[in-house]
């Protein structure tokens, strides 16, 4: 039995949320959904290729431990925080302050930012264009840092045979996508520049994997899709990029704290980010070793991640005026072509400063 784990997340999340839910009503109810989720875990790492652990984990019933002791963080395939986790640092620190760290593994932004949302995380990382439906929704998001612009981490594929040699030519066309990942915004901008509308293509909405499948099998023809993704496709498909994200959008990687977490625990959101900012620069001149701890955790050969490694974007930058001016570009063209349901303000749940932190 074979579980896609892509689709599995969606379901867990909301999972969270019936639990959260059904938790404020009934004390009997949520002992009988604990046995539930119990056995259900074990059904999912029996069904997950080699046992491997689910993206989303099931709700955390952490007997004798104390749950304003844990801090709960999401994390996606590659990134800072995928790096963190893998080298225990910010477990370490934490255990000198009492408390503890819980991670989530997410396929992407938006299903990590679904979880936010439904309050099951302190904290975590998207892309560009995630944290702009989940504000529309109604998340008590935050931004708190950024990492710089990282064009290169993010394309739209084609097959290596296909005839499509310039946007342009996607008129028509079927385009698979994550909705609302940050490759969405890459999709907009980069039909803009050649002068076609969004109206003139077929979005195709699946998820990572999915959508590897589809592009694989040429049930579209072309593919937008970030890192590590993007990468993998490369070396194992020999798919062509028919343009990055250079000179089109800049394709920040944000991070984000619940509005509650931010606000409550000030401090911890200040170590989590001291340890992120210090991870970046340990890996930055080491590609090579960043691929071979990150390979087993997220299940990617190692050569594909050190191509990743190489040309990503290091470094923390906080949020400053300009990075929300283009955020907000960003929603109302969003909100012009109704891909979200109202208006949004940024500036209202953006964490502003000029300074760069110590």
């Amino acid at each position: 039995m074979f579980l896609n784990q892509d689709k599995f997340s969606a379901l867990i999340v909301r999972w969270h949320k019936a639990i959260k839910l059904l938790k404020q009503h009934s004390s009997k109810i949520f002992t009988f959904l604990f046995a539930v989720s119990l056995s259900l875990s074990l059904i999912i790492s029996a069904c997950s290729p080699n046992n491997s652990v689910i993206y989303a984990s099931l709700p955390s019933f952490s007997i004798g431990k104390d749950p304003e002791k844990v801090v709960r963080i999401g994390h996606q395939k590659f990134g800072s925080l995928s790096l963190l986790r893998a080298k225990g640092d910010l477990e370490e620190k934490f255990k000198s302050m009492g408390l503890s760290v819980r991670w989530n593994q997410f396929p992407a932004g938006p299903q990590l930012l679904e979880a936010l949302n439904a309050g099951q995380l302190d904290f975590g990382h998207a892309g560009e264009t995630p944290p702009i439906s989940a504000q529309a929704a109604g998340a008590p998001l935050l931004y708190v840092a950024s990492s710089p612009p990282n064009p290169k981490g993010e394309a739209i594929l084609v097959p290596k045979d296909s005839q499509i040699r310039n946007i342009a030519d996607l008129k028509g066309k079927k385009i698979a996508l994550n909705k609302g990942s940050n490759v969405h915004y890459l999709v907009v901008q980069a039909l803009a520049k050649a002068n076609l509308k969004y109206s003139d293509i077929q979005t195709v909405f699946i998820p990572p994997a999915d959508a590897r499948a589809a592009f694989e099998q040429k049930k579209v023809d072309a593919w937008a899709i970030w890192d590590p993704y993007f990468a993998a496709a490369e070396q194992a498909t020999g798919a062509r990029i028919l343009t990055d994200a250079t000179n089109i959008v800049e394709n920040r990687e944000f991070l984000f704290a619940s509005q509650t977490f931010a606000k409550k625990h000030p401090d911890r959101l200040k170590v989590v980010l001291e340890e992120i900012k210090k991870v970046d620069e340990w890996a930055k001149p080491r590609p090579k070793e960043v691929a071979q701890i990150l390979s087993p955790l997220i299940g990617i050969d190692a050569g594909v991640l050190e191509q990743v490694a190489k040309r990503r974007a290091y470094g923390l930058e906080l949020i400053t005026k300009e990075v929300v001016a283009y955020q907000q570009r960003l929603a109302d063209t969003f909100y012009r072509l109704k891909l979200v349901p109202k208006k949004i303000d940024v500036s209202q749940v953006a964490m502003v400063s000029d300074q760069k932190p110590n």
